[in-house]
């Protein structure tokens, strides 16, 4: 009973402290994949979430590139 009752807590701690994954999908280049999901992470730090961004290519692009701007980046190593 007890290891099921340490189970049932173990998994509820996972499921509300779990991390999230969300893929952004497109079908050729420069269809927005990088730019929503850069509008999306500075959404999420406004909200207060942890956010670091890996490596980002912007292509040369300014909008692209205007939305690193307080976005914690990885260092590149």
């Amino acid at each position: 009973a007890r290891t099921q009752q340490a189970d049932a807590l173990i998994g509820e701690l996972q499921r509300e402290h779990g991390g999230r994954l969300t893929v952004f999908l497109g079908a050729a280049p420069g269809v927005g994949k990088t730019y929503a999901m850069l509008s999306r992470a500075r959404e999420r730090l406004r909200q207060g979430m942890d956010v670091v961004a890996g490596v980002v290519e912007t292509h040369g692009r300014s909008e692209t590139a205007a939305l690193l701007d307080g976005l914690p980046l990885l260092p590149r190593t």
